[in-house]
């Protein structure tokens, strides 16, 4: 195999200075105690050494070592005095393991590491003078005399692709966002503001020197991170930056579990880009994929000519849809082997929260296969009693590690107590996404607004289920491609009306109990569906109905964190109450939101037609003078204007089962929010 080197890239951490190679006797440089001269120490190309104890390798069969990357994988350390590398491999059905590289001219033979005496299958051993920037592979000869070429299932750092060699690296990093951390559990707890911005990095914005070239992370910091502060979203979500050779696949084909993707920089660039976002006050979620993984010759996958981290049988461990491969739970060695990459994430990236890809797939036995396509589990079910307990697992090990972090679960069926407690019967997340609100939400909102009075149903059934889980309300990716259209192009009408529907589609997601979950460029009205290989459209914010919707975004978000009836009780039913959600002649809708306190309570009236209501009477809870604090239809957004209503006096009239009521315009396409003036 050819010599190859790492690319510099710019705004890389400077690469550490290479190791000079010697053969025999090492002069350590320490001075022996007892002669009083210097020591001399014989190295062999493998030196016999372990970072593992008894202890660890006993956690890791049992499926509990959940730190994993402190000790498998490559560290360059000191041995005997001689700074090299360690490295530590799990290969049980392998008869040879040899790490092969630039140092020994991928010499598969000449740097054979030893199998460990307690039949445990880790292959381990110390290379001298090889440390960090040192391209390696594993050579694994199979029992069964197969000869394979594996990356590094642990290596912090793989070459860019379509290079596929692991890289000798390091996570350390010099941190600076103690604030955040401290004050962490406050900005991720439940009873706050959780709105998230959800994005992928390769396409939010390219290179304009290039627009074929991405931005690295620290040039996306100086962008990225004021945006989403200016935008007020509390979070950005990351759809998946874990190493991945195949860039189509949106980063959900991974290979480089422990690796940050090379394609933009270094380990270390990406935690600059997270201590940026941190030191602005702003939360980090990424997602995670411990559902599947793609059969890659260089990966996972028959890793020691076995099926060693998949199950063997294909109706257990093939995914049809995504043709990739999905992981044995019920090996102890896989569950630590991803639980300790939840935890490593978590850990030496300092993410604040994991957002678990494809769990519904990971629940069900027969999920996408026919009948004779899938094999029962041991009572004759269809739930995946391995994965269930392999989850339930992932969430109390990070609970247990990161109390004040999100776990959030991607689960698009009806499986009970996905966000309760483990020991409580759940699966233990934080949140789950709540698709059922996001399908009937889209289907009614691309009705022609004449006929969404037969449809009425469809908007207010999610409140009979919305308390049944910790849910967040999602407008993701998957909503904007493969010929779903836009957002905007979704929405029924003229332009006009296009604008005002999506204007009002925010307003009622933004007032909704649950947390908010919105994807880049939706913030804007991204006209054409999202595209991985391009940038958004940026261009889009020279025109005011663009320029009207991201207004709106940015207050809608700045109302959210500012109104504590918007967020305190997200997720009990006393935090929200319908005060007339029957009017499907006119597809109106009222209700009110609820925080701890009695002051804060706002009400939401939702006019889901283009015919402007005049006189309208709603009822409210209690007299006095009540200020509208939002209209969706305000010309800042450029809405028409044609009601500006700064304040209402409640007449004693008891209207909609309510004390008192307001006669007020509702605008067409349009909502409105009020909140009583303080007496004070």
């Amino acid at each position: 195999m050819a010599k190859r080197t790492v690319a510099d890239q710019e705004g890389q951490s400077p690469k550490p200075a290479r190791i000079p190679r010697k053969t025999k006797a090492v002069d350590t440089g320490e001075t022996s105690p007892a002669t009083g001269q210097g020591s001399f120490v014989a190295m062999k190309n493998v030196e016999v050494f372990s970072l593992l104890t008894d202890f660890d390798v006993s956690l890791f069969q049992a499926g509990k070592h959940f730190k994993l990357y402190e000790k498998m994988g490559s560290h360059v350390l000191q041995h005997l005095g001689v700074t090299g590398t360690y490295f530590a491999v799990w290969a049980p059905n392998a008869r040879q393991v040899s790490v092969t590289g630039n140092f020994n001219g991928w010499n598969r033979d000449s740097h054979q590491l030893f199998v460990r005496w307690d039949s445990s299958g880790i292959w381990e051993g110390f290379i001298p003078h090889t440390g960090n920037g040192e391209i390696y592979k594993y050579f694994i000869r199979a029992n069964s005399g197969e000869e394979l070429e594996k990356s590094d299932p642990f290596a912090l750092r793989w070459e860019e692709a379509p290079k596929t060699a692991s890289i000798i690296w390091d996570t350390w990093y010099e941190w600076k966002d103690r604030s955040w951390m401290t004050a962490r559990a406050e900005k991720n707890a439940l009873n706050k503001p959780f709105s998230v911005y959800e994005v992928h990095f390769g396409s939010w914005a390219k290179s304009p020197e290039s627009p074929d070239q991405f931005l690295s992370y620290r040039s996306m910091a100086g962008k990225l991170v004021p945006y989403v502060k200016e935008m007020g979203f509390t979070h950005v979500e990351f759809m998946p930056l874990a190493e991945h050779p195949y860039y189509p696949s949106w980063g959900y084909q991974i290979t480089g579990y422990f690796a940050a993707t090379s394609r933009y920089g270094t380990p270390q660039d990406l935690m600059y880009l997270v201590e940026l976002f941190h030191e602005n006050g702003i939360g980090v979620i990424m997602d995670w994929v411990p559902s599947h993984f793609p059969g890659d010759a260089h990966g996972l996958h028959r890793f020691d000519g076995t099926h060693l981290y998949e199950h063997e049988d294909p109706r257990k461990g093939f995914h049809p849809d995504w043709k990739s491969h999905i992981f044995n739970y019920g090996r102890n060695e896989v569950r630590s082997f991803l639980i300790s990459n939840a935890i490593f994430w978590l850990d030496r990236y300092h993410i604040d929260g994991l957002r678990v890809d494809a769990v519904a797939s990971m629940l069900y036995l027969d999920y996408s296969r026919k009948a004779g396509e899938w094999i029962p589990n041991e009572h004759g079910g269809r739930e995946n009693l391995e994965a269930i307990s392999f989850l339930e697992d992932f969430n109390k090990a990070v609970y247990g590690t990161f109390p004040d972090v999100q776990t959030i679960a991607e689960e698009s069926t009806a499986w009970g107590g996905v966000s309760k407690p483990v020991h409580l019967g759940g699966l233990g997340f934080g949140m789950k996404w709540m698709m059922g609100w996001m399908n009937d939400t889209l289907s009614y909102f691309q009705q022609d607004p004449v006929y969404r009075k037969y449809h009425h149903r469809q908007i207010t059934f999610s409140t009979i289920y919305a308390f049944t889980e910790n849910f967040m309300l999602p407008f993701s990716h998957d909503e904007v491609v493969h010929g779903k259209k836009s957002l905007l192009y979704k929405m029924p009408g003229n332009d006009w009306e296009r604008f005002a529907n999506l204007r009002l589609l925010f307003l009622y997601m933004f007032t909704h109990p649950g947390t908010k979950l919105l994807f880049m460029g939706d913030e804007f009205g991204q006209s054409s569906e999202w595209a991985f290989s391009r940038s958004l459209d940026w261009h889009l914010l020279e025109y005011a109905p663009h320029l009207g919707i991201q207004s709106l975004v940015k207050q809608l978000n700045a109302l959210y964190k500012q109104e504590p009836a918007l967020y305190e009780k997200s997720f009990t039913p006393d935090g929200f109450a319908w005060i007339d959600g029957g009017d499907a002649a006119n597809s109106i809708l009222v209700y009110a939101r609820k925080g701890d306190h009695q002051h804060d309570e706002v009400v939401v009236a939702l006019n889901m037609t283009p015919v402007s209501r005049t006189g309208f009477r709603i009822g409210v809870p209690g007299p006095g003078e009540w200020q509208v604090i939002f209209n969706s239809d305000d010309r800042q957004f450029d809405g028409s204007g044609v009601y500006i209503q700064p304040a209402l006096s409640a007449d004693n009239i008891a209207w909609m089962n309510q004390p008192c009521s307001v006669s007020m315009g509702l605008p067409p396409l349009g909502g409105i929010i009020l909140k009583r003036k303080s007496q004070e």
